[in-house]
């Protein structure tokens, strides 16, 4: 079956890539309007870019009126925006977070969440986040007329206690429990993981396929690195 993206309609389009392209992680971007409100949005078109120098990239849709959304204005505003990650304990104030709200009731308080200063910039964090990237905008750009690119360079990152090794920084994954969007509403936990060894030439390639890959797949219940 081949489809043709020329062919069908941007929603259409939207149904196929979140159904083929997952799990995708969850961001909960706070940004701090001008009269120094903090505003919440879940985004699942969003993904860390590289890391010299270190870049986030957000999807930003406007309304469906066309008016330009809450997160999209603070970013262009301040130029600062706080990618905070959303693990299972955090799940469902996300979901309030994406819920359409009137424009005096905060998303933060609606979801029964608090703030914390961030290190590096003015907009804060999410406090129950258990990780928050804090981000300068590195690059906006109008991609059409109802949808902007906004690449963030990270320059801090904050971390729940206990989550990462202040030595090796290695994450320990299984304190770690990030959630991913699916499809619709449809999201899944990543307690289930395995490990893949990378084959070495020439040395692991002398045998069968398959000896390979006998080898080289194994369960790994810690998570660790």
């Amino acid at each position: 079956m081949l489809i043709d993206f020329e062919k069908i309609t941007p929603h259409e389009r939207y149904k196929l890539l979140t159904a083929a392209v997952v799990p995708r992680p969850i961001a909960l971007v706070s940004t701090l309007a001008r009269d120094g409100t903090v505003n919440a949005a879940p985004f699942s078109f969003f993904n860390v870019f590289s890391e010299d120098p270190a870049l986030a990239v957000l999807g930003l849709q406007h309304a469906p009126d066309g008016s330009v959304k809450d997160t999209t204005r603070h970013i262009l505003d301040n130029g600062e925006f706080v990618i905070n990650l959303v693990d299972r304990h955090l799940a469902e104030a996300m979901a309030v977070c994406a819920a359409r709200l009137p424009a005096d009731v905060s998303e933060i308080t609606a979801a029964g969440l608090s703030t914390a200063a961030s290190q590096a910039i003015s907009t804060p964090r999410i406090a129950e986040a258990p990780v928050s990237l804090e981000c300068r905008t590195w690059e906006i750009r109008q991609i059409t007329p109802t949808r902007h690119l906004a690449v963030g360079e990270i320059v801090a990152m904050s971390v729940r206690d206990g989550l990462v090794d202040p030595e090796t920084h290695y994450f320990n994954m299984s304190a770690y429990e990030p959630v991913g969007r699916l499809v619709a509403n449809s999201y899944c936990h990543t307690g289930d993981r395995f490990e893949l060894t990378v084959p070495t030439w020439p040395k692991d390639f002398s045998g069968p396929a398959t000896d390979r890959q006998q080898t080289s797949n194994h369960a790994s219940p810690t998570g660790k690195p």
